[in-house]
């Protein structure tokens, strides 16, 4: 059986989506990152005409495009979105990696008897994602998944391509080094530096040199050139953390308004908990002062959690020990020694957790049938998120 792996790439995600439930948008450079001290998250592809990408400062952005649409961005609805994507990949396969919220990795090997040629179900695929969220993808098929990646780079956005193995190493033999997946900036200067400008560079040189300049990343690098990797397709790969932070519009020492973002983050990842079916046993926040020292604290629960109200109270309490008179830029809120299913019941359960748990579960029914922005906590209704 021939291996065909599929990798489905969402376009300028945050961005479209932005578009999509906001016509009067679309055609105009939206850049997702309001804040003047964040960062990019997302640019629509008229926003990256003026040089805008993820990462880059947002006050770089504003210099670079006044008249841009900065927006903060809307978490909730992004994931809505990806679980929507994501159901779809599913009908086509039972093993779909995904990787982040915008793109996933199908194992589509053996399935031309129901979907028809790879060329055929990458097209028919990219037609039900854009009837189904009226959003675009780029997809590429590949006989494994470092090359799938590359091929749904090469013709964004709203692409298809398809690379066959006996035109792989003609492939490699052409890209440029920068074009390999996981390169990064370390790594790539080394390259450089050494004069290497595509794959093929690599392989004039034996695997042995690169394990002594770069260890395991240099093993990969070898096998990459050479258009290897047998790594798998895996569906269910095991969530060890869930986290949320913010950036503050201004440093503040207010301890109110830090616990208001604290409930914000604590609610956030206490959801997608739930949705994911999973609890945490232990709690932890970090904070960034104004001269851009970082401090961490946890602390681990006699039980599993997935519940708001138990977060937060974990994340004030651990608040209290790094609270101190300098001011705080950023504060992020995180749960860890994630456990998946029915947990042991307490012989003597907390009333007032009880009633926590019920509320959260009411609050995510109304979300589900109703939208994210339907319900709001009082405590954070004025935040700037």
């Amino acid at each position: 059986m021939v291996r065909r792996i599929m990798h489905v790439d969402m376009d300028a995600f945050y961005a479209s989506v932005e578009q999509v439930d906001n016509p009067h948008l679309k055609g105009k450079p939206v850049i997702i990152g309001a804040s003047r001290r964040g960062v990019v998250s997302a640019a629509s592809y008229e926003a990256r005409k003026y040089g805008i990408h993820s990462a880059m400062p947002v006050f770089k952005a504003r210099k670079l495009c006044p008249h841009g649409i900065f927006l903060p961005g809307r978490k909730e609805r992004y994931r809505e979105k990806s679980r929507e994507i994501m159901v779809i990949l599913e009908r086509i396969s039972p093993l779909v990696e995904q990787v982040s919220i915008d793109e996933a990795f199908v194992d589509i090997s053996g399935t031309e008897a129901l979907h028809g040629p790879p060329g055929d179900l990458g097209e028919k695929l990219k037609a039900r994602i854009l009837e189904s969220t009226h959003l675009t993808c780029s997809i590429g098929i590949a006989p494994n998944k470092f090359l799938a990646k590359i091929a749904s780079d090469m013709k964004k956005p709203d692409g298809l391509t398809i690379i066959e193995e006996e035109h792989m190493h003609t492939l490699l033999s052409q890209l440029p080094i920068s074009k390999i997946p996981g390169i990064g900036t370390k790594t790539s200067t080394l390259l450089d530096r050494l004069g290497v400008r595509s794959p093929a560079d690599i392989l004039r040189r034996p695997q042995t040199f690169w394990m002594e300049k770069l260890g395991k990343t240099g093993s990969c690098l070898y096998r990459m050139a050479q258009g290897i990797d047998h790594s798998e397709v895996t569906p269910y790969a095991a969530i060890k953390s869930c986290s949320a932070e913010d950036t503050f519009p201004e440093d503040t020492q207010d301890l109110h308004l830090i616990k208001k973002w604290l409930f914000h983050q604590a609610e956030a990842v206490a959801r997608d908990l739930r949705h994911k079916g999973l609890k945490g046993k232990t709690i932890s926040i970090k904070v960034k002062y104004r001269d851009f020292k970082v401090a961490t604290r946890s602390l681990t629960l006699p039980g599993a959690t997935n519940c708001t109200q138990t977060i937060f109270q974990g994340a004030c309490r651990l608040l209290q020990k790094l609270h101190k008179a300098q001011k705080i830029r950023l504060v992020g809120v995180g749960v860890s020694n994630i456990q998946r299913g029915p947990q042991q019941m307490s012989l003597f359960p907390n009333p007032e957790a009880l009633r926590s748990e019920r509320l959260d579960s009411a609050v995510d029914k109304i979300r589900e049938k109703y939208g994210h922005r339907m319900i709001t906590t009082g405590l954070v209704m004025d935040l700037d998120r």
